[in-house]
């Protein structure tokens, strides 16, 4: 097929990766650790690990699980915490032992928790003791045998570390009480490890590093197959196209998405990591008044995000108190970025929001735009080395340049299939190894793409296809206006009409308001016909705004 984008990419950048370069995420990890030694790895709360104190750290608890009972290599451990030091201390010690990790949103439901164990089949849990009351509910209904508990302040230094935990458990009362008789303390575990040194597993390509769960269209979450050859090959594409913009002195990443997001995992945890940067983990990113306050104590160079994330922190008094003067990239994925949005952060930080577009499914990066570029421009940017694009539509045709279809991907970061799900995993390929991705997109003569929409989201009014996304932009762009979902609303005459739903920036805006800003810039089918006002809209905990559960009313 023709690569057109291969002729806009920046000088330098290679068409391809060499993905046999490591054979494994712990031989990245092992590498990093010998180029890095004492440099700074991973910082929270105000305790920072060097790349040495990982490698001692991860290499305890990897002792310790791997002395569990009935663990060995290819087990399951399920990782349930937020960004603090023990999630990426639990992540590489299990990567280490051979183990498939299985991230687990430390707020999901007892229906929820229950799913991701049983279907992923995990034997052993590392959590935090705020979500222990959770785990109580359905331990007993799920595979689960080994249960390692961890208190939030931890890996904190003393005194902190006691002055954290007693606050959080008695004067913020945030641990509920909990009862797993079976348990084993994190500090135990590390303690217990030290005794014994950790034996090396070898790990193959092969080898499944991750089950990344994922909705899917019965409702039920799905576990992408990630393997070793996936994330290595991920982290070796991000690394070629950040490369050149990283200098020899230190890198300093924000990492506020939650690290069981695919997206703050492969990009900050891991490549950053792979690059001898220091992540800077934010424990609670949704307290924008003590995250703005962090930045503003921080030297720091990068920072990724999604869209209402940059809309949080710009709207935050303080925020233009922050020192942006190392910032060099910015990075924003996980949901559209809006113009309105990236142009304001321009303004205020200097720094372009250079979007990415990126699946679950695909470890995640497909495409990411030149970092060098210096305006905002409504693509989701080129494909990565040795990725290829392609638009088909419902029959698998490959649609010509600048038509509108279904993006597919192919490449060494897609993911084996779906854990257990023979059927949802034909669904998502082609015959001839696509991934569907379930986005509407289109390609231009430079070769850089452009998302019209997700399939499910599209509206038809009286025959006419319209895309939430070109809505959403236009009303981001009214200055009256915080946050916009758009949905399709069922009607009798036209099939479905426009509803726009809005969280006001403006306390004055009125619906009249709104209609009138769109019928400047939008044809009439277009055009709202229903407004409505909220104070908040539904959103994942990485801050996506949930399209679904406002059409549920």
């Amino acid at each position: 097929m023709d690569k057109a984008w291969l002729k806009s990419y920046p000088p330098g950048m290679p068409a391809t990766i060499d993905v046999d370069a490591y054979q494994s995420i712990a031989e990245v990890f092992d590498r990093a650790v010998a180029e890095y030694g004492d440099s700074p790895a991973f910082t929270n709360l105000g305790t920072t690990l060097s790349y040495a104190d990982m490698d001692r750290l991860t290499g305890n608890l990897a002792s310790y699980l791997q002395r569990l009972p009935n663990m060995r290599k290819g087990d399951r451990i399920a990782i349930m915490m937020p960004n603090v030091l023990q999630n990426p201390i639990a992540i590489f010690a299990a990567l280490r032992c051979g183990f498939t990790v299985v991230n687990t949103n430390p707020l999901y439901t007892t229906r929820e928790l229950k799913h991701q164990l049983s279907d992923s089949g995990a034997k052993a849990i590392i959590v935090m003791e705020n979500f222990c009351q959770v785990l109580q509910e359905v331990i007993d209904e799920t595979p689960i045998q080994h249960v390692i508990t961890t208190q939030l302040g931890d890996m904190l230094k003393f005194p902190k570390s006691l002055i954290v935990n007693l606050v959080v458990k008695y004067v913020k009362k945030m641990v509920p009480a909990f009862s797993l008789p079976r348990r084993v303390t994190f500090k135990d575990a590390l303690k217990n490890g030290a005794q014994k040194p950790y034996e090396p597993v070898e790990c193959s390509h092969q080898d499944i590093a991750f089950l990344q769960y994922t909705g899917g269209t019965t409702g039920l979450a799905k576990g992408a197959m990630l393997t070793h050859r996936n994330m290595v090959a991920n982290m070796q594409q991000a690394s070629a196209w950040i490369k050149d913009h990283l200098s020899a002195d230190k890198e300093v990443i924000i990492t506020a998405l939650p690290l069981y997001h695919i997206f703050s995992l492969t990009a900050n945890c891991l490549t950053f990591m792979k690059e001898g940067a220091e992540n800077y983990l934010i424990t609670n990113p949704r307290d924008m008044p003590n995250f703005v306050k962090e930045l503003k104590n921080v030297s720091f160079t990068a920072i990724t995000g999604v869209n209402t994330l940059f809309i949080g922190l710009m709207n935050t008094p303080g925020f233009d108190e922050i020192d942006f003067s190392g910032l060099k990239i910015t990075l924003g994925g996980g949901m559209a970025v809006q113009k309105p949005v990236a142009e304001r952060w321009k303004k205020a930080t200097g720094v372009p929001l250079i979007e990415a577009y990126g699946l679950t499914e695909t470890s995640p990066a497909v495409c990411i735009n030149p970092l060098s570029l210096a305006e905002y421009n409504g693509s989701i940017g080129l494909p990565i080395p040795s990725t290829e694009v392609s638009i088909q539509d419902e029959n698998g045709k490959l649609m010509p340049q600048g038509e509108s279809g279904e993006l597919c991907v192919r490449g060494p970061q897609v993911m084996k299939g779906y854990w257990n799900q023979e059927e949802e995993t034909a669904k998502v390929f082609t015959s001839d190894g696509w991934l569907k991705t379930g986005d509407v997109a289109k390609m231009d003569a430079a070769g850089y793409f452009r998302i019209v929409d997700r399939l499910k989201d599209m509206i038809l009014v009286s025959g006419f296809n319209v895309y939430p996304n070109e809505i959403e932009t236009v009303i981001a762009g009214h200055e009256g206006v915080l946050e916009i979902a758009v949905i399709g609303e069922p009607d009798e005459k036209c099939g479905e009409i426009v509803k726009a739903v809005i969280v006001k920036k403006d306390q004055s805006l009125t619906e009249k308001d709104v209609i009138k800003h769109c019928k400047e810039s939008l044809t009439g089918y277009k055009v709202p016909k229903i407004v409505e006002f909220r104070s908040e809209l539904p959103k994942t905990n990485v801050g996506k705004i949930l399209r679904r559960e406002l059409r549920k009313g």
